[in-house]
């Protein structure tokens, strides 16, 4: 092997890729070509450590527009001849490192995959996951990330719908920043991310390119962090002003006769773009980095091949047409250049003038070794999910109440305002008063919505990685569900360590699995997605954390739920599970109370599709009056909850608990939803339940300003709400 070993340590190439790179193309690659594959090899482009795992998704067909990693998000038929559009990404080694830059350029990443396939981005998501607040760099970072998404998002005029956040310190050194976008697009116009037809042009648009986010995919996205993550140039800047003229501009590109196809210059910028619409029309393209309009002297087309400059598109567009589509980005004030031509002769050739600098069949750059290991669960595993309760005092009585007030004040169940305050949701018309377990846009002319949301529980994946992502995909549909949406669609973001570790590939293995199980079951397939893979530091690698967004159609907004109790003597019910049955293992209350985590989620998925049919059908039916997912916190935690939003009091009678009191308040057993009813439909509610083989308990009556469990927890709304909504406020000042 005739090549410096640190020049494929810089692009993520084992020795072993390399010398299959010089036998496929029978001779030594330039070192243009060497950077391009190594972005197009690594596992951000390349997938080569889970593409194999994807097997266990689910085949689910219908309503999909087009297959999974066929383009750069996903679309899914919502009838009336509209189609969603939707996609999260990660952007966590950049955001350890320049947090507000990287969560901003996150979503610009992000909403450049919807705007791809011609579809108008119109809803933000974030999901979260730093280190413990008390560290003042943890705040930093959190801090940071928070202002760089939501000020990008302002900016572009698109609101901040939903999100989650959770801390842990497993996630100290290497937070996780992931981006989720949606998008509207009228099914008969959407774009495709194709280079086709021989002759046609490349034509890129937006910002100059410059060094930033050189190895941005094969490097710092391919790496682990060894050592305290420094500034790096593969960290990108980003401009929202900039972003919302390309939306408008590729919008109205769209609407035309001219345009072949567009993708963003995203991971590996021009080497993916060009190459990867390339492969997909089989066909070749051949350009002149010498055309490609530059911020300064220099840049070498090594550089210009990998520079990942945000707020950039490559659009194909029929020849002949070059000088209205440079006219109409004109028009918004961007720069556009044409840099190339399609060819068929299946190879990607870069040129430096008249010097051919890198030469490949599109193919063979597109497909990277895959990897698989044969692994079984590890031993540490097994030992960790025993949870021996008898050796772990239940909680007293006379701790009832202040042991309730810490959980509602933990950072991982207080109130999110202080996230949510930052955004100006009212940016755009269409959007629904927040209140619910999923954020609501309404479409436009009509009385349908889309309900849109993400979650995942890391804690819950590092104790039983395939309960834990089967989990994160129940409790997004569910909380779809609570909204009174039928759950349409998953995209995800499996954000995990270093794969070429034994015990990291099960976690991965197994999460795909368990996600998998999770979409057959509840029939929602998985139509976009992203891997992140490298989540580590020297102290070991992140929680698994397979983040699953997922949206939803409300087909009339007037009979959409919120988690708000509403009215004074309503009925409160608990839907699916028992009042006994609470689940410790993984819970907020074990570590939060005890330091401890362990033991063993689980989920029966036959249960949780009756529950979740159960309630969606008593919403749709103006039965029930609202409806709360039970999660994180347990049932004492999602009745506060409810309470809070409306300021309504609740009331339990006569409940004795006859197993543990801690499991019964704060355990989070799957599958339960609270609601609330009128009295007069607790009836028909109750007949629904039985139908559906769904358990149903009443909990108690809603009214006055106080919550009260008798015989266990008594307080004034005054004080829950103190402790729920000012926690992080304070934490963060």
């Amino acid at each position: 092997m005739g090549i410096d070993k640190r020049v494929l340590e810089e692009v993520a190439l084992s020795e072993a890729e390399y010398d299959l790179i010089v036998r496929r193309l029978g001779r030594e690659p330039t070192i243009t070509e060497i950077g391009m594959f190594g972005s197009l090899w690594s596992e951000h482009c390349g997938y080569k450590h889970s593409k194999l795992l994807f097997r266990f998704f689910p085949a689910l067909k219908k309503r999909m527009l087009a297959d999974i990693g066929a383009e750069n998000a996903g679309a899914v038929a919502i009838g009336g001849g509209l189609a969603v559009v939707m996609k999260v990404e990660s952007h966590n080694h950049p955001s350890a490192i320049e947090p507000y830059q990287g969560a901003a350029s996150g979503y610009g990443g992000v909403a450049r995959d919807v705007l791809s396939m011609g579809a108008r981005p119109v809803v933000a998501i974030n999901s979260l996951r730093f280190g413990p607040l008390d560290d003042p760099h943890n705040r930093h970072l959190f801090s940071q990330a928070v202002a760089g998404f939501t000020d990008y998002v302002k900016e572009l005029g698109i609101p901040c719908i939903a999100g989650e956040v959770f801390f842990s310190s497993s996630y100290s050194a290497n937070p996780l920043v992931n981006a989720m976008s949606g998008g509207i697009v009228a099914v008969d116009k959407m774009v495709r991310a194709r280079a086709s037809g021989v002759g046609n042009l490349l034509m890129i648009v937006g910002v100059r390119t410059g060094r930033d986010g050189v190895h941005g995919a094969s490097g710092l996205a391919s790496k682990t962090f060894e050592e305290e993550p420094e500034a790096s140039t593969a960290v990108l800047s980003s401009d929202p002003v900039v972003e919302k003229r390309l939306i408008e501009a590729c919008l109205e590109l769209a609407g035309t006769g001219w345009l072949v196809g567009m993708q963003d210059l995203g991971a590996a910028g021009l080497t993916s773009s060009t190459v990867e619409m390339a492969a997909r029309a089989d066909s070749g393209i051949e350009i002149d980095v010498l055309k490609v309009p530059r911020r300064e002297e220099g840049i070498t087309p090594y550089e210009i091949m990998l520079s990942e400059t945000q707020e950039r598109m490559l659009v194909i567009i029929k020849k002949g047409c070059e000088d209205r589509v440079t006219d109409l980005f004109r028009r918004w004030g961007l720069e556009s250049s044409i840099i190339g031509r399609v060819t068929d002769d299946g190879l990607a050739r870069i040129k430096e003038g008249d010097k051919i600098v890198a030469e490949a069949p599109t193919k063979l750059l597109t497909d990277p070794p895959l990897y698989q290991y044969r692994v079984s669960k590890p031993k540490w595993l097994s030992e960790i999910q025993v949870l021996k309760l008898e050796g772990i005092p239940d909680l007293d009585l006379n701790r009832a109440q202040s042991v309730f007030l810490q959980i509602l004040a933990s950072s991982n169940i207080c109130s999110r305002e202080w996230i949510f305050k930052h955004p100006d949701a009212s940016v755009q018309t269409d959007v629904v008063p927040a209140g619910g377990d999923g954020g609501v846009v309404r479409l436009e002319g009509s009385k349908r919505a889309l309900s849109f949301t993400v979650d995942a529980n890391g804690r819950y994946c590092y104790l039983d990685p395939y309960a834990g992502g089967s989990i994160a995909v129940a409790e997004a549909s569910r909380n779809l569900v609570c909204t009174g949406a039928q759950p349409l669609a998953v995209t995800d973001s499996l954000n995990l360590g270093n794969p070429e570790k034994k015990d990291v590939y099960y976690q991965l293995k197994e999460c795909i699995r368990g996600i998998g199980s999770a979409c057959r079951r509840l029939g929602v397939p998985v139509i976009s997605g992203n891997v992140s893979l490298y989540n580590e530091a020297k102290a070991g690698p992140i929680y698994p954390t397979p983040i699953c967004g997922m949206v939803g159609l409300i087909e009339d907004i007037d009979l959409r739920c919120d988690i708000g109790f509403r009215d004074e003597g309503d009925q409160v019910f608990l839907l699916g599970g028992d009042l006994d049955g609470g689940e410790l293992g993984g819970s907020e209350y074990l570590e939060l109370v005890h330091g401890l985590v362990r033991g063993r989620p689980r989920i029966d998925l036959a249960l949780e599709k009756r529950v979740q049919s159960c309630c969606l059908k008593a919403i749709r039916q103006g039965v029930i009056a609202s409806a709360h997912d039970c999660s994180e916190g347990g049932l004492a935690v999602t009745l506060a909850e409810c309470c809070l939003r409306k300021g309504f009091g609740f009331e339990r009678k006569g409940w004795r608990i006859e197993g543990r009191l801690d499991a019964a308040l704060f355990g989070e057993a799957q599958s339960r939803i609270v609601v609330s009813v009128k009295p007069e439909k607790a009836r028909r509610l109750e007949e629904m339940a039985a139908a559906s083989r769904v358990p149903l308990i009443r909990l108690g009556m809603v009214g006055g300003r106080r919550f009260t469990i008798e015989g266990y927890l008594a307080l004034p709304l005054e004080q829950i709400d103190s402790a729920w909504r000012e926690s992080l406020d304070k934490i963060m000042a």
